[in-house]
């Protein structure tokens, strides 16, 4: 179904209400990685350029809901604006009491304190969508990281705002996405890590419907490794699920580790040994791949007609259990074929190897990102499509 997009409409001096996600990490009262801003970026340029008033709600962090920002300052988006000024050069003015409506300053962007602290957000609530969709001619739905909540910044305010449509950031990413799983270039490769098996069940068990091949990383790869009698030590692993992993592995292409980096203890000057995987002692924790399963995995990569990408192989932050990420992002970015990413972790480790413009396509969205992927409807796009019924 088509959803109206931003770029069908007249902008000029119309009040354009952006939703972004601008959920980025702040340290010290300063933003640390700006990936999703950057991102965000052309769809405030094109507004403004089009004559448009923009504001932009965002949240940040997890706040408590009904709480004003000045008790709890570490959810405030006041970084996210100093930055986002910084960047650009835009006049950007936060605003903190906005929902019942407020005059608009002389700026080019309007920033809306955290969405998240309102009464009703999280529950979607009527009352407080259409106080949101009182302050704008236009509402904008661009935050595909936030797809997957319905919540009244997100799904509710579409179905009160004047006229709603899709940014170029989240038709963006449904088309990426589309195009990943819906008509892939074969064969098909994915690579999913994280901490946990139970987090990820819905989305490995799709996967094995649409893959050629599955590569588990992290405390998932660890619990794949048990299911099939291999001693972890006190690596992290989910006992509870070693059936659900033999059952992923009975549908598809699971290639476990043969060699791996343990260590002791996670802190950054602790020692780091590669061991065969049949070799793990007891007190030893799994902790990154081992050079010989970076080269069986990159073997498996390096033709790929399509890649998806969710989560780290291993504890990438640290260097000492960094290398088998590293050559997973290398070998993703020397990939001829179609590259799609999402994920914080994985948005870090792109990032923090310098592959970000050797990759296809770079999700903003996590949740939603493996949501679309298991084949979930995203509420925001839902509110979209039954809007543009009417």
């Amino acid at each position: 179904m088509q959803i109206p997009e931003l770029t069908s409409f007249n902008l000029s001096g119309q009040r354009v209400l952006i939703r972004e996600d601008l959920n980025v990490p702040v340290s010290q009262g300063k933003v640390s990685s700006d990936a999703r801003i950057q991102a965000a970026l052309p769809t405030l340029r094109y507004a403004l350029d089009q004559g448009a008033k923009v504001i932009v709600m965002s949240h940040l962090g997890r706040p408590r809901e009904g709480v004003p920002v000045a008790d709890q300052p570490e959810v405030s988006l006041a970084p996210v604006a100093r930055h986002l000024a910084g960047l650009t050069g835009y006049r950007v003015q936060l605003i903190d009491n906005y929902v019942d409506g407020f005059e608009l300053p002389e700026a080019d962007i309007v920033l809306l304190e955290n969405v998240r602290v309102n009464r009703g957000e999280a529950a979607n609530d009527d009352g407080l969508a259409r106080k949101l969709a009182a302050l704008c001619d236009i509402f904008v739905m661009d935050a595909f990281g936030t797809a997957h909540r319905a919540q009244a910044s997100t799904a509710g305010i579409t179905a009160f705002a004047p006229i709603a449509c899709a940014g170029p950031l989240l038709t963006a990413e449904l088309k990426a996405l589309g195009k990943a799983l819906q008509a892939p270039r074969q064969p098909v490769v994915a690579i999913v890590g994280g901490s946990k098996v139970s987090s990820k069940l819905e989305v490995l068990d799709a996967l094995t419907e649409k893959v050629d091949a599955l590569i588990v990383g992290g405390g998932i790869a660890n619990t794949f490794l048990a299911a099939n009698g291999v001693r972890v030590g006190r690596s992290l692993h989910e006992p509870a699920l070693l059936d659900a992993a033999r059952r992923i592995q009975a549908k598809v292409q699971v290639p476990l580790p043969v060699d791996v980096v343990v260590g002791n203890s996670l802190s950054p000057g602790g020692e780091s040994r590669i061991r065969p995987i049949n070799a793990v002692r007891d007190d030893e924790m799994i902790l990154d791949i081992g050079p010989q399963t970076q080269a069986k995995c990159s073997e498996i990569i390096t033709p790929a007609g399509t890649i998806i990408w969710n989560g780290p192989v291993g504890v990438f932050e640290l260097p000492a259990f960094s290398a088998g990420t590293r050559a997973i992002a290398v070998t993703v970015a020397g990939n001829e074929g179609f590259s799609i990413a999402g994920g914080g972790d994985t948005l870090a480790a792109i990032e923090q190897f310098g592959i970000a413009d050797q990759v296809s396509y770079i999700s903003t969205g996590g949740g939603a990102f493996l949501e679309f992927v298991e084949g979930k409807a995203l509420p925001a796009v839902v509110a979209l499509q039954a809007r543009s019924e009417n």
